[in-house]
């Protein structure tokens, strides 16, 4: 269908007008200038976002869990079994897990996507079956999936926003379950880094040494897989078909939809960050409607952070995934559109100025 080529026909940049018109107002309030420090540029970049300053508080926030299986999880990737993706959807259905928690902290919704599990789930509150196959292939000696199945899974993170849109939630936070999918995530940004396998990947659910051994070596030889095939970073869709996930192609078509509609949307830990960069390679302009809710621990997420020109709201050491790190920044987004909308100025406080 498509529908993500008709989502960038609607993406265009951030109000800039509106964004003066915030630097102006912080220069009124009842603070020296730039002593909120990130706040206020998340405050000013969501007015221009929403085209309104103040921005109005993004109040509804809703997390959305990706979650798709993975091919290459007979590499051995991972101890952890296949099964574990179908049994963490259980939990996060039944409010078990840390996502769940934060988000019931944060006033927050959850909802699961199932793109690509490989078990065939039942139909629950809370969980949106979406799949556009059972699992990816073992994208170490063949793509992961093919053209068509990786536009495919950009369509349903796009149809996935604009539902939620439809229903009022005007903040969104990107999340993700699948074991073995640091692996697709690690490759992605390496890819598009150029930087060497070794230094992009982490230990995920953290594995020992020899388990990372071979995880860089299935990277470094997808790698070299794509580089036979030609250069693949002017072609995010293929590389995703080549050597990435489901649910990083969900989560791609999600940020891109998010940000056709205006809505802010913040990304979550490295395998969220994989699915920006291909975001990203697809129209930088969606990017000015992301916010990066953190710094994983993974040695990918500080690479892709750079290339994407963002400041973590956070730095915790978390590696979770499931949209925690993610879920947790929402509070600092609403309190930054907060601090913008209600701070006195000098003027109506009658405090002298410096």
């Amino acid at each position: 269908m498509n529908l993500y080529k008709h989502a960038l026909g609607r993406v265009v940049p951030i109000d800039q007008n509106a964004v003066d018109s915030a630097l102006a107002r912080q220069l009124t309030l009842t603070k020296p200038p730039g002593s909120l420090g990130d706040l206020e540029e998340v405050a000013n970049r969501l007015c221009g976002i929403t085209g309104s300053c103040p921005a109005p508080i993004p109040d509804n926030p809703h997390i959305c869990v990706f979650a798709g299986d993975h091919g290459v999880h007979e590499e051995k990737v991972t101890p952890w079994p296949q099964e574990v993706t179908a049994q963490m959807v259980a939990n996060f259905l039944a409010g078990g897990a840390a996502v769940n928690v934060i988000a019931r902290q944060v006033g927050a919704r959850v909802s699961v996507i199932d793109v690509g599990v490989k078990a065939e789930l039942d139909r629950a509150p809370g969980l949106i079956i979406s799949k556009v196959k059972a699992g990816t292939k073992n994208l170490r000696v063949e793509p992961a999936m093919s053209n068509f199945e990786a536009r495919e899974s950009l369509d349903r993170g796009v149809e996935v926003a604009e539902m939620l849109h439809e229903a009022g939630y005007n903040l969104f936070v990107t999340g993700d379950m699948g074991i073995a999918n640091t692996t697709p995530s690690a490759a992605i940004i390496s890819y598009l880094s150029g930087l060497d396998p070794e230094v992009v990947t982490g230990r995920g659910t953290g594995v020992d040494d020899s388990t990372l051994a071979i995880k860089v070596k299935v990277i470094k030889d997808a790698i070299s897989r794509v580089n036979a095939i030609g250069n693949l970073k002017d072609n995010p869709i293929e590389l995703l078909a080549q050597i990435g996930g489901l649910e990083i192609g969900a989560i791609c078509g999600f940020i891109i939809s998010a940000a056709s509609l205006k809505v802010p949307v913040i990304v979550d830990g490295v395998i969220s960050l994989a699915g920006a960069l291909l975001a990203n390679a697809i129209s930088p302009v969606v990017s000015e409607y992301v916010f990066a809710g953190h710094l994983s621990v993974e040695p990918g997420a500080k690479i892709a952070l750079e290339m994407l020109g963002k400041r973590p709201l956070l730095s915790l050491d978390m590696r979770l995934g499931e949209g925690s790190g993610g879920a947790l920044a929402i509070p600092i987004v609403q309190t930054a559109a907060r601090l913008l909308a209600e701070m006195a100025s000098f003027e109506e406080a009658g405090v002298e100025e410096a």
